[in-house]
């Protein structure tokens, strides 16, 4: 596939909708600098767009989950569903956050190398392991992650966003933005 295909849809607001999608817009890139294409895509559907923007807001501000594993596992599991826009996107934020580009890359070959502490690859691996081998998944992955210190809630939470991410992917693929600036 080019690096420059199409968008399948072009993304407007629903008459009336603008001002709506135009105000989270605009917190979007008062905190991210942009919008990115993937998120401008939504604003075909505006309460999916506030939908997703709570999500978005409740794993930005998550109590116990660090920014560093929330997007690893979105980078990681991007790269294995072969979303282009997703991997860019999480490996910038990786390396905002401080983390060394050579070693975000080599964990796209081999997870155990992500540049995250022990206790956080449990979680990793968990939630590579949910949206891979969903049936595979069974009390020894949750009770090595217990033993880390993991409560339910957070191994609920690793688990929920690599689905959310992996959906998110699917979407992107399925409508061609694959790339920042598919809309320009």
């Amino acid at each position: 596939m080019s690096e420059m295909t199409q968008a399948l849809l072009n993304p407007v607001p629903p008459a009336g909708d603008e001002a709506r999608i135009d105000a989270i817009f605009k917190q979007v890139e008062s905190a991210m600098g942009l919008v990115p294409d993937g998120l401008r895509l939504y604003s075909i559907s505006p309460p999916l767009l506030e939908s997703f923007m709570a999500y978005v807001g409740y794993f930005r501000q998550h109590p116990t989950l660090s920014g560093q594993l929330l997007a690893m596992i979105r980078y990681l599991g991007s790269a294995q569903a072969g979303c282009r826009f997703c991997i860019d996107m999480n490996e910038g934020f990786l390396v905002q956050m401080g983390a060394d580009l050579d070693e975000v890359r080599a964990a796209r070959e081999d997870a155990s190398k992500a540049p995250l502490p022990d206790n956080e690859k449990v979680l990793l691996n968990l939630a590579l392991k949910a949206v891979n081998d969903p049936d595979g998944v069974n009390q020894a992955d949750l009770d090595a992650a217990r033993g880390e210190g993991w409560t339910d809630r957070d191994l609920f939470d690793v688990v929920v966003q690599a689905g959310n991410n992996r959906a998110f992917n699917y979407v992107l693929k399925t409508f061609k933005v694959e790339h920042q600036g598919v809309f320009s």
